[in-house]
């Protein structure tokens, strides 16, 4: 028998069912049934279960004869149910990749529980994901399994089905079965939660939960929400039925309450003239099921008061109370904003006014961030060398710990913050700060772009509306002739800047000040940030970090991270840096060797840490080669990505490391050692030569010597490539044990490759 039965019922779907049913199908784990319920869907909903039933042979299709609702179409999927667990998935909704396989080893820890917790993210329309707000009652600390007097906090979860895993035998010993019916969910989860010998939790988002825009049941305005009150009193007869559970009888009812007042106070799902009978209707189940002694907190008691009394006019006269309180706080907060922002205006006018200060300096990363990348390098370098020149950092508040002492912190936005643009001398920028800004003759501008440029950037973007999103490209001209110097790494960089965003300028091809800390750390620093990330001692650590596409709204994620860690054994831990343009991490769940270094404040440090690079079109990869470690291309859209934004060159003329093209591909270039061998340090090594020749450790100081204390000649020379020793990681061979189970797909052990 499989180890998981998969109960998918589909009614009106057609549009998502697709998706759903793949979503299963393309698990890694693939020990499973696809029990497909077609509820005598008007659509085509049925076709598309029959034609991939035709297709796989995990694929169980049930077709009903008339349409039974949600409940009893999961208890007609039961039916026919072998596996040892159940799992139910709603059929506008999806598992995350790699769910199955994280649930079995979960299950497999905690000795086979009755019931198995997950957590969800809802997905929007628009490709946001927000994760469930109760996550935090699903941490895997503490012993497992348990009951649920140890957890009670799960009481406060979402009460659906989709959520978890239930051992088969288990529910067949309760003769648990859904209700007709709204809210069918209600009478099963209660007693399945209250029943469990065993529970345990898995704190990984393993379904996506699909906000439909239209055509949600529960978003639909019928009498049939009125089915609720026959579902809580299923939940109350079982309390009657089984007396040992009169203990969760208080929980219940304030949740059933609550619950009413939510159905209630959405207008779109009560027809508008039996509201009032709704409400009516509540305060009977009040009565009825009330528990003596019952404490609430202040803001528990209003909805309780609404319930109790069925207050339909007091609970409107609240609504439009709080209504107005709302318009009337956010016209405040409009009036006190726009006076701010006339007073910041008429502040900056004033320093305009004023002398510019020549000891002073003000210095930015991309997007304002923490100090770091290559201004954070020419900014210690200053005070190293040019200590009469006062610095100052601009950070949001959540990034000022990444300043140093010695610096100033200066928040955006503020009176502080226009005073040092106005009257600061040296303006060492790697963002835009917007339109408002104005260069004055007397400052010196050093404007830091984001790295060798493989794809296409400025005026390059015109002829490609999906990279350029709207960019106003006569703002960006007028931004370029403020600046005075450009930062380059190499001559390709110069030539591609100079030619798409043209100005007066002078560039600095001095190489990238970021790159030198590759060339000053040593063995302990990258020791110390092995630690600091957590990663343990003796493994290998990958920092897999691909680029934003500009024809998607939400992440890219076409890597299964579970299942190549699988693949590649026990001893890889994957260091996952997401683009911050997304805003969300690269991987759907929580694994203890999958760490999300995506807030880190610096790059560099993570560069150090690891002991390759995964990446794809990311500038990343210039800047990676200088520490002489292995680099992978894993490039699956490169047709797409070339239509969309376009590169320079083609990377497979001049690769840094081995191309991979799917997951099966990137698995095997490391499993088999190809992601180290003599091929790719050949890559690497050409690589470097094109590249990274002017990165050797020294670019700060020529840029500060050309800049800040006015030596344009004699500067240091550039040490060969050959002489440079970049900051040393332990071998692999080395640094990883022995294995204890015999050989591991994946091993990332020396290979004699050629």
């Amino acid at each position: 028998m499989p180890r998981f039965s998969v109960i998918v019922p589909a009614y009106k779907v057609q549009a998502y069912l697709y998706e759903s049913l793949h979503s299963v199908l393309r698990q890694s784990f693939t020990d499973l049934e696809l029990i497909a319920v077609d509820d005598c869907s008007p659509d085509g909903s049925g076709e598309i279960i029959d034609e991939l039933a035709a297709a796989d042979l995990r694929v169980r299709p049930v077709h009903l004869t008339e349409n039974v609702g949600l409940g009893r179409a999961r208890n007609a999927g039961m039916e026919h149910a072998t596996g040892d667990y159940l799992i139910f998935l709603d059929g506008d909704d999806t598992l995350t990749p790699g769910a199955l396989a994280a649930t079995a080893d979960r299950l497999k820890e905690t000795g086979s529980p009755d019931v198995l917790i997950y957590d969800y993210a809802r997905t929007y329309w628009t490709g946001r994901e927000v994760r469930n707000m109760q996550a935090a009652q699903l941490s895997q600390d503490g012993p497992a399994p348990f009951r649920l007097a140890d957890r009670p906090g799960l009481m406060k979860l979402l009460m659906v089905v989709w959520n978890k895993a239930y051992s088969r035998e288990f529910i067949e010993r309760e003769g648990l079965r859904f209700p007709p019916g709204y809210y069918e969910d209600t009478p099963f989860t209660y007693p399945v939660l209250m029943a469990a010998e065993t529970i345990a939790t898995l704190d990984r988002v393993c379904v996506h939960y699909r906000q439909r825009r239209q055509g949600n049941i529960l978003g639909t305005t019928s009498r049939k929400h009125f089915d609720i009150f026959d579902q809580y009193d299923r939940v109350f007869a079982h309390f009657d039925a089984r007396p040992e559970f009169a203990a969760w009888r208080p929980v219940v009812f304030r949740r059933m309450v609550d619950h009413y007042a939510t159905v209630f106070a959405r207008p779109e799902r009560l027809p508008r003239r039996s509201r009032p009978e709704f409400l009516r209707r509540a305060r009977e189940q009040y009565r009825r099921h009330h528990v003596p002694g019952l404490r609430l907190d202040p803001r528990a008691r209003v909805r309780h008061g609404l319930i109790r009394f069925a207050a339909h006019r007091t609970y409107r006269a609240l609504r439009l109370a709080k209504a107005a309180k709302l318009r009337l706080r956010t016209l405040v907060k409009a009036v006190r904003r726009d006076a701010r922002a006339g007073l910041l205006r008429l502040h900056y006018r004033v320093q305009l006014c004023l002398p510019v200060r020549d000891d002073r300096a003000v210095f930015a990363a991309y997007r304002a961030r923490g100090h770091g990348g290559d201004p954070g390098a020419v900014e210690e370098k200053v005070r190293e060398l040019a200590p009469h020149i006062r610095t100052a950092w601009i950070a949001g508040p959540a990034h000022h710990h990444t300043v140093p002492t010695a610096t100033r912190r200066i928040t955006p936005g503020t009176a502080a913050y226009w005073t040092a643009l106005a009257r600061s001398k040296y303006l060492v920028l790697g963002t835009d700060l917007g339109h408002r800004l104005v260069k004055r003759r007397a400052q010196v501008r050093v404007q830091a772009e984001h790295g060798t440029p493989l794809k296409r950037m400025g005026l390059d973007l015109q002829d490609r509306p999906a990279a350029a999103r709207g960019a106003d490209f006569a703002a960006l001209l007028d931004d370029a002739d403020t600046w005075d110097y450009v930062l380059s790494a190499n001559r390709h960089s110069t030539l591609v800047r100079e030619r798409v965003l043209p100005g007066s300028y002078t560039t600095l091809e001095y190489g990238q000040p970021r790159n030198d800390r590759f060339l000053h750390a040593g063995s302990q620093d990258v020791a110390h940030l092995r630690d600091s990330l957590g990663i343990p001692q003796g493994t290998l650590a990958i920092l897999y970090a691909p680029t934003a596409r500009d024809h998607r709204r939400s992440q890219h994620r076409p890597l299964d991270l579970d299942r190549v860690l699988r693949a590649l054994g026990p001893r890889c831990t994957v260091l996952t840096r997401a683009h911050p343009t997304y805003g969300e991490p690269l991987s759907g769940g929580e694994h203890a060797r999958i760490v999300d270094v995506s807030d880190h404040p610096s790059v560099e440090s993570l560069c150090l840490a690891s002991d390759a690079l995964i990446t794809d079109y990311s500038s990343l990869m210039f800047d990676y080669a200088n520490l002489d470690r292995p680099i992978v291309l894993f490039t699956d859209d490169r047709e797409v990505y070339e239509a969309t934004r376009g590169t320079y060159f083609d990377l497979r003329s001049c690769p840094p490391g081995p191309l991979a093209q799917d997951e099966d591909e990137l698995i095997d270039i490391f499993a088999t050692g190809h992601w180290r061998g003599s091929r790719s340090a050949q890559l690497r090594a050409a690589f470097r030569e094109r590249f990274c020749a002017l990165d050797d450790g020294r670019a700060a100081e020529r840029v500060v010597r050309h800049v800040f204390l006015g030596q344009s000649a004699g500067l240091p020379p550039v040490l060969p490539l050959a002489d440079r020793r970049p900051a040393p990681v332990p071998p692999v061979g080395e640094h990883l044990p022995e294995q204890s189970q015999g050989p591991v797909p994946g091993a990332l052990l020396p290979t004699n490759d050629n």
